[in-house]
């Protein structure tokens, strides 16, 4: 089976690595010829005919001078040119060598185009991206917003992927639209400016803040009362966890962020808190049972839109961090950063460097990092001056508003208005085109209409006295900053080329969505930190709860000035951590004025990383890329120093269980791939959520399929108490909860102490007793991961391990997950037995809810040394080629679940050492 390893699985010789791959095409062959049944002949050349060409020469229309493409043993592209102009043209040919599927994919997901290609499977998800609306925002960005040179790079990149499919069919390109031509007669059409920008769309939706908090919370309310729900919404906790800027404060005078300031007065403002605001509407209602379904159908209709980025919640998250030259061997800043995103084959990123042989006004770059296939520029990487990376602000940029229909139009400030509408017309790919019609309303789309149960409200909707009359229900409409046009291609271009922080600040001005966390480094020693985003402030409201979109006082009212964003520079401690956690502490009495979300990461990632740090540098010591190298691949857990101490002391009568229970005595809370204590534990904190937490939960919130026994919701009839019904789980086992992710083990820190707490009582079933308190829930939970383990690792607990659970499948986003089961062996690699652990440094997260799979990974791993960039070190996911059995489909892999790195060549004389194929485009 292909590159079926793991993380401590040895390197097989090429020979039999080569062997196994023209076995694999062969089986590939005969499967295609005698599963589909045509009858046609598919040959190994034709399957090896959609590699590129890496050496020798092309000649490509539209260059002005040759450009030289040069790989290295890897496959990774590094490109000179002598104008920006062929530098773009020479890129965007480059990844549509290397990536032109998901290149196509992308841009028919962003447009709502998918059923074009794969048929009327995709039909609803193609209805919910057309009420978004996407492609139509990206184009009205590269038509009225970006800048003139923005555009003609943008223009130039088309032009190079353009010169790539020129003459190509399908089975010339890659092996899924040979696939795929056996059902479909699709034809790749040519590459638009407007596809590349609204890729950023993509990237923003996956990165859209709380909006999936913002819906459970409101399902949580069928349940649960206010007092639970904000049980599972703790404070965050500032005084353990610190924040990202630690120094500087908001100006009440100028307005501004001063980095190196004292606030002026004892601002009040909405800061932006850790956890829920509210339990109920944002109006001061409870959430209405009918509300229930219609949140319930909006969130059955978000699962139907590609995660391209990965499942949106609290778990996920990136780590990025900076230590001056004050802490390092080398005297000059070390930057770290490695973005967790969903796992996928391809990765999500493509490494590249983009070189003017000399930089001038006419050719300004060089530069290399992580770009993405279908955009020009460089994401996350390094130039000559500077370095930086990128972990989820996590800004809550959206908010759900509940609307009230009057005939053909919405109630809006004691008035009734029109909606705006358009026709949409969808093709499907083997069957008729289908026609829709969007709605919007002045809050924005109403993606309500996608979906059945998202057109009714209840009956029983309890929204207060103010509230129009409910009649037939209320609609849901977004409002999300992605849905108006920005510049963030702009910021892109200008992070390239910046120089200095003054530079850096000015180009994250302009990253307006998503919102991120930019970290910075330079040459001469600087070091810090910027806010960037386009991030709403409201009236009423604060966006943890739809709100009212009736009331004209819960409209946004603006956005937060650029200048007033926080940012950090040269800090006195020397060193910046950013992984999710709160950007500012709003428990000081000098609050921030502006707020930011309600739902930040709670942490446990960010302090472990600052603890590490501040174990190295005590005492003086100095930080080496390798120490940052091994920081992330940190695999220690947070939750099992708070528990293993507590589990240890129940007196387990079981002897099979002890056993198990004896695992942890000693252990490190290192989760090791190997380690049978990690897999014990993970097991046990996957029981104490469940009996605690996640059998508490409305179904909506539970895994589908998952059922059980439970007193009816909303009950009130004296006579019906202590009868139960039967309800399963509704949710998608990657987002149900509890999720087990650091907010979790907020909730279970507030509790730990309380030991006869209400969450501790779990009901009796047909096995078990009631546990009425913490020792009887840990008991159960202990029996219960030790039978749970049984069933998956056997009887000896000698042969478990965490890799065993925890384990990666990387799959192909398209056929491998939806295409017959020979194509998926075809495109699909792994498994991988891999450590790390939610809200580990090591984040190869799971969901604790769904089972113990890898459902988000470090999608790459950098770490930039600034003293001497070659000396810099990178790893992908996966590898350069998007075609299967291409010798860099995959072959990053091993040395990514091994935590390793490779060299990054940047210099002239770096990449020449470096390079082993050399390929020439030519006017």
């Amino acid at each position: 089976m292909p590159s079926n390893t793991n993380a401590s699985s040895g390197h097989k010789s090429g020979k039999k690595k080569g062997r196994r791959a023209r076995l694999v095409v062969i089986v590939l062959v005969l499967a295609i010829v005698g599963g589909i049944g045509f009858g046609a002949y598919w040959s190994i050349s034709t399957v090896r005919a959609s590699f590129p060409q890496t050496k020798g020469t092309i000649k490509l229309d539209g260059l002005s001078r040759n450009v030289e493409v040069k790989r290295d043993g890897n496959g990774i592209p590094q490109i000179y040119a002598d104008s920006d102009a062929d530098l773009f043209m020479a890129q965007g040919y480059v990844q549509a060598q290397d990536r032109f599927w998901e290149m196509d994919v992308r841009r028919h997901m962003t447009s709502g185009r998918l059923s074009e290609m794969f048929g009327k499977s995709q039909v609803k998800t193609d209805e919910f991206l057309r009420t978004l609306g996407w492609h139509r925002v990206a184009k009205k960005e590269y038509d009225t917003k970006l800048s003139p040179e923005t555009k003609k790079y943008l223009q130039a990149y088309a032009k190079g992927v353009n010169a790539y499919l020129e003459g190509k069919d399908g089975k010339d390109i890659s092996v899924e639209y040979a696939a795929l031509g056996f059902t479909n007669d699709y034809k790749p059409q040519k590459w638009t400016p407007v596809d590349s920008v609204a890729w950023l769309k993509a990237m923003a939706w996956d990165l859209r803040g709380n909006m999936q908090d913002e819906i459970d919370r409101s399902l949580m309310t069928s349940r649960l009362g206010p007092s639970q729900i904000k049980d599972l919404y703790p404070e965050y906790p500032y005084k353990r966890n610190k924040p990202i800027v630690r120094e500087g404060a908001y100006d009440s005078v100028t307005e501004k962020y001063d980095a190196e300031g004292t606030p002026t007065d004892t601002q009040t403002g909405t800061g932006g808190t850790g956890g829920a605001a509210g339990t109920g509407l944002a109006g001061g209602a409870q959430a209405p049972d009918g509300m229930q379904s219609q949140l319930s159908g909006l969130s059955d209709a978000l699962d139907e839109v590609p995660a391209i980025l990965g499942p949106n919640g609290n778990g996920i998250g990136s780590n990025s961090w900076v230590v001056s030259g004050s802490h390092t061997i080398t005297g000059k800043p070390l930057l770290a950063n490695d973005p967790h995103l969903a796992p996928q084959l391809p990765s999500v990123w493509y490494q590249m460097g983009l070189h003017c042989r000399s930089v001038s006004d006419t050719c300004q770059y060089d530069v290399s990092g992580y770009t993405f296939s279908g955009m020009p520029g460089v994401v996350i990487g390094h130039n000559n001056d500077i370095a930086w990376g990128m972990t989820n602000l996590g800004a809550d940029v959206t908010d759900l508003y509940l609307e009230k229909f009057t005939g053909d139009g919405y109630q809006f400030d004691g008035k009734v208005l029109p909606f705006t509408t358009r026709e949409e017309t969808i093709k499907v790919a083997g069957g008729k085109d289908k026609k829709i019609t969007v709605r919007g309303t002045n809050n924005g789309p109403l993606i309500s209409d996608r979906d059945d149960e998202l057109v009714k409200v209840g009956k029983k909707a309890g929204v207060d006295t103010a509230a129009p009359d409910r009649g037939d229900g209320y609609g849901v409409a977004l409002r999300w900053t992605a849905l108006t046009p920005g510049k963030s291609m702009d910021a892109v271009f200008d992070l390239n080329k910046a120089k200095n922080f003054t530079e850096f600040r000015k180009a994250a001005s302009s990253f307006e969505v998503p919102s991120q966390n930019l970290i910075y480094a330079d040459t001469k020693g600087n070091i810090g930190y910027q806010a960037p985003g386009k991030i709403p402030t409201r009236g009423k409201g604060d966006g943890s709860l739809p709100a009212p979109g009736w009331d004209a006082d819960y409209r946004w009212d603006g956005y937060i000035p650029q200048d007033a964003l926080p940012y950090e520079y040269n800090p006195e401690r020397g060193y910046i951590v950013t992984a999710n956690q709160a950007v500012i502490d709003d428990s000081d009495k000098a609050k921030y004025p502006y707020k930011l979300t309600s739902d930040w990461g709670y942490g446990a990632r960010s302090q472990r990383i600052d603890d590490l740090i501040q174990s190295k540098i005590k005492n003086g010591g100095k930080i080496s890329t390798e120490d940052m190298r091994l920081m992330q691949t940190d695999n220690s857990s947070e939750i099992a120093k708070l528990l293993v101490p507590k589990l240890l002391k129940i007196d387990i009568k079981d002897k099979y269980v002890r056993e198990a229970q004896k695992l942890l005595e000693g252990w490190d809370y290192t989760q090791d791939a190997d380690s049978a204590a990690a897999a014990y534990f993970n097991s046990v904190w996957r029981n104490i959520l469940k009996l605690a937490i996640g059998n508490k939960l409305p179904k909506e919130l539970r895994v589908k399929g998952q059922c059980l026994n439970v007193e009816p919701a909303g009950n009130t009839r004296p006579a019906d108490e202590g009868k139960r019904v039967r309800e399963c789980g509704e949710r998608d086992a990657d987002s149900a909860q509890p999720d087990g992710g650091d907010r979790y083990y907020e909730v279970i820190r507030k509790i730990i102490d309380d030991e006869t707490n209400s969450w501790w009582r779990s009901p009796a079933t047909r096995t078990d007793k009631e546990t009425k308190n913490r020792d009887q829930l840990f008991e159960r939970a202990l029996h219960d991961a030790r039978w749970d383990l049984t069933a998956k690792l056997g009887k000896d607990i000698d042969t478990w391990s965490w890799g065993r659970l925890h384990r990666l499948t990387l799959k192909n986003q398209t056929l491998g997950t939806e295409g017959p089961g020979w194509l998926q062996f075809v495109l699909n690699r792994g498994p991988w037995n891999l450590g790390g652990g939610e809200a580990a440094v090591n984040a190869t997260g799971w969901n604790a809810a769904g089972g113990y799979g890898v459902v988000w990974v470090p999608s790459m791993r950098m770490v930039v040394n600034l003293k001497d960039l070659d000396k810099s070190k990178w790893i992908n996911l996966t590898g350069a080629s998007g075609h299967a059995y291409n010798a860099h489909y995959d072959d990053q892999t091993d040395k990514w679940a091994k935590g390793e790195l490779l060299p990054w060549a940047h210099s002239r004389q770096a990449v020449e050492k470096s390079t082993s194929d050399k390929l020439v485009l030519r006017p």
